[in-house]
């Protein structure tokens, strides 16, 4: 399926026209890449002594901690460019389950005042990176649709 036009140079790559799949992989990659990049920015900013200590108490070595960077900076960004974009997105999701398990198993059968799950964004995250992992980047990507990591 091809975006409407009536111009055959419109809306096309040097493969063809763009479809919309190719458009909905990029919103997916777009908006899970900025929304954990801001996590990122923040524990960037701010350190992530935080993080570093939840590692540690878990029996694990610290520094270990310091593997968030790459599921909040550098996996985002290779999601936003599209570049090895299916193993970008299972950091993304690891990360998540490595941040549900750190931070919030209290809340697993949580709900919120609203009625929600207390989980609902972690889980929202988890699911549109596996998403993205098993659909690939699209066309609208750095690495191309035909990619080997894309």
């Amino acid at each position: 399926m091809a975006f409407a036009t009536n111009h055959p140079s419109r809306n096309t790559l040097a493969a063809g026209p763009v479809r919309a799949e190719d458009a909905a992989k990029l919103l997916l990659r777009v908006a899970l890449g900025v929304l954990m990049l801001l996590h990122g920015i923040g524990k960037l900013e701010g350190g992530i002594a935080t993080v570093v200590g939840m590692v540690a108490k878990t029996g694990l070595p610290g520094a270990l901690g310091y593997a968030v960077y790459l599921g909040e900076v550098v996996a985002p960004l290779l999601l936003l460019v599209g570049l090895f974009t299916r193993p970008a997105a299972l950091v993304v999701a690891i990360n998540m389950v490595v941040a549900v398990l750190l931070a919030h198993t209290a809340q697993l059968t949580a709900l919120t005042p609203n009625g929600g799950w207390a989980l609902e964004l972690q889980a929202f995250y988890l699911t549109v990176a596996l998403a993205i992992a098993l659909l690939g980047a699209g066309r609208i990507s750095v690495g191309g649709a035909q990619g080997r990591w894309n």
